[in-house]
């Protein structure tokens, strides 16, 4: 199964502090997001990534184009250009980069991938990580015959959640997760007639397709409750960051 990922956003409220890479370049460890991404799916055995590329698409091109040389102890003679690895960690990866234009929408940049989604395929954001159980995914995609399924995640509230009873706090919770209301988690398992409630590069995915698909009974969510962050700001990826220093990420 193809996993398309959207890359090609501006991340402007992340920018200040990575002004020089897109988003899903942000470095999580010695690694960026993307990568960390890719892991995810490599775990389920889908190693065939379609990236929808857009603003900066270039530091995603050259990472890629030159991963080998940036993951590898090497030697290289300077006279002859040879290049000798001592270690290969190069991941069987199967890596498409498409330029979907720089200032195109969420659903514009899927519709220009239409010709190579011809099958059910896997839709997510350069910029969330989870640890999904992606065939369990799959598999709920499969059992309702739907057009599309909508991963449905509850993250941990930004700020400490209070009960209160007049003036009186009944309850203090520190950054809780979310209770009641569901939020748009990225991981989509979508069927290619879904393409066809897209209509140009303005299109919004988060707008009239999925609204239209939800109006006709085509929407279906996955609720996951375990571990997903998206990186929306630099406390998200300063947090990120921590978590994979603890040794124990809970997306890997």
């Amino acid at each position: 199964m193809k996993v398309v990922i959207l890359a090609g956003g501006f991340g402007t409220r992340l920018n200040n502090s990575i002004e020089s890479m897109p988003k899903p370049m942000a470095m999580i460890g010695s690694r960026p997001i993307i990568w960390h991404l890719m892991k995810i799916f490599e775990k389920y055995n889908l190693k065939d990534f379609y990236v929808a590329l857009g603003h900066k698409k270039e530091a995603i091109v050259d990472y890629f184009l030159n991963f080998k040389n940036f993951s590898s102890n090497l030697k290289v003679n300077l006279k002859n250009s040879e290049i000798t690895y001592f270690d290969n960690h190069v991941p069987d990866w199967n890596i498409n980069l498409f330029d979907t234009g720089k200032d195109s929408m969420t659903g514009g940049r899927i519709l220009r991938l239409k010709d190579h989604l011809t099958e059910t395929f896997i839709v997510t954001y350069g910029d969330g990580l989870a640890n999904i159980d992606i065939n369990d995914l799959i598999k709920f995609h499969k059992s309702h015959g739907k057009m599309i399924t909508v991963t449905a995640v509850r993250p941990a509230a930004r700020f400490g959640e209070l009960n209160i009873d007049g003036e009186v706090v009944k309850s203090f919770s520190e950054k809780p997760q979310i209770s009641d209301g569901w939020i748009n988690g990225g991981f989509f398992i979508v069927e290619p007639e879904f393409l066809n409630y897209i209509s140009d590069d303005s299109t919004i995915l988060e707008k009239f397709p999925l609204e239209k698909a939800a109006k006709d009974g085509e929407l279906m969510a996955y609720k996951f409750n375990g571990f997903w962050q998206c990186v929306d700001t630099k406390r998200d990826l300063d947090y990120l960051n921590d978590l994979y220093d603890s040794n124990s990420p809970p997306w890997e």
